[in-house]
């Protein structure tokens, strides 16, 4: 394939989860890094059965990721001086789009130089080699320059709450969390609803910057990605990491249920045609017509989406077309299953 990245297109109980699960052992058996960004609480079981780690994301939790973080470079002679401190300028000012509500031309011209004097008061500057050994500064930092800034006053009070009002500690401290071998599940369910697209947005910029710090196998699966495609900053990012992620050994894999949503964003059929593996399981009416023009199917497979049982529907490699059934061995289907009668059996 031209690329590791997939899609996972299907309706609530058709067996998404549970094929994603299968996917996720399978791949950690062929040894390659697992990280999934879950919004339900889904894969705590799994990265539990198999000594994974398991980030609690929350305003109670004691993890903390610092959005200024710059990465090391894969290959220091790839990488001109100051490009990794431009890129995570651009990333902070579209992290404070979705925390501030949509920044004004002017406010966005002062956001880039609070954020780049925040970065120079720790001595980072664009002609500062190897920028990832210093001292990072953190949201405060932007905050108090913000409020010293003319015109960016406002702005200042409005980043308030998530340094010092109800929303601090989560986004503006150093970053304590570490990205270990194999599995990593990081977990948003308990983030109240208007914190869930920032904290998304975050880990994904603290995902890439570790991704692009030392080169391995590696498959990140972004669960109910519609969450952050229906924004466009969140959804801009994404696609760019979808773009990016072969050359860093990455393979991306989007789930969605929602796919009305997450076909009308800008940003969903760029991610489809990034992907070079895409599996549609069963699919409601609604949903039928939009995927028979994005994917060019068929009669016979509008049918059989339609009427397919759990963990059927068609697997897409390349131009390739395949029925496909979901099957689990025996040790699997007890480490993946959510079917709350086998669940309640495993545990007798």
């Amino acid at each position: 394939m031209e690329n590791a990245n997939q899609v996972v297109f299907a309706k609530s109980g058709a067996g998404k989860s549970y094929a994603v699960k299968l996917d996720i052992i399978r791949s950690l058996m062929m040894g390659t890094d697992v990280i999934v960004l879950d919004p339900e609480n889904e894969y705590e079981e799994l990265s539990r059965t198999v000594g994974g780690s398991y980030v609690h994301i929350s305003l109670n939790s004691p993890h903390r990721i610092n959005p200024f973080d710059l990465p090391k470079p894969v290959d220091p002679d790839d990488e001109q001086t100051g490009d990794s401190l431009r890129e995570n300028v651009i990333n902070i000012a579209g992290l404070m789009n979705l925390m501030l509500g949509k920044l004004t031309p002017s406010e966005q011209g002062i956001m880039d130089r609070a954020i780049l004097q925040a970065y120079s008061l720790k001595g980072i500057t664009q002609t500062t080699e190897n920028p990832h050994e210093y001292e990072m500064p953190t949201m405060v930092d932007l905050k108090n320059i913000l409020e010293s800034m003319e015109g960016g006053k406002d702005m200042s009070i409005r980043l308030e709450r998530f340094t010092e009002g109800t929303f601090s500690g989560l986004f503006s401290k150093q970053t304590n969390v570490d990205l270990g071998s194999g599995l990593v599940v990081f977990c948003i369910r308990d983030l109240e609803e208007q914190l869930r697209p920032i904290a998304m947005f975050l880990l994904l910029n603290f995902i890439w910057a570790k991704v692009r710090s030392e080169l391995k196998r590696r498959l990140l699966v972004v669960d109910e990605a519609w969450n952050i495609v229906q924004y466009e900053d969140s959804g801009r990012f994404l696609h760019g990491l979808v773009k990016r992620a072969r050359k860093y050994y990455l393979g991306i894999t989007t789930i969605t249920q929602d796919v009305e949503d997450f076909l009308e964003s800008p940003w969903g059929k760029p991610i489809i045609t990034n992907s070079s593996i895409q599996l549609l399981l069963r699919q409601s009416t609604v949903a039928i017509e939009r995927l028979e023009k994005v994917f060019h199917l068929t009669e016979q497979e509008k049918s059989l989406l339609l009427n397919s049982g759990v963990g059927q529907g068609l697997f897409f490699a390349g131009n390739q077309h395949v029925a496909i059934q979901v099957i689990a061995s025996y040790m699997e289907n007890k480490i993946i299953t959510t079917n709350p009668e086998e669940v309640l059996a495993n545990q007798q």
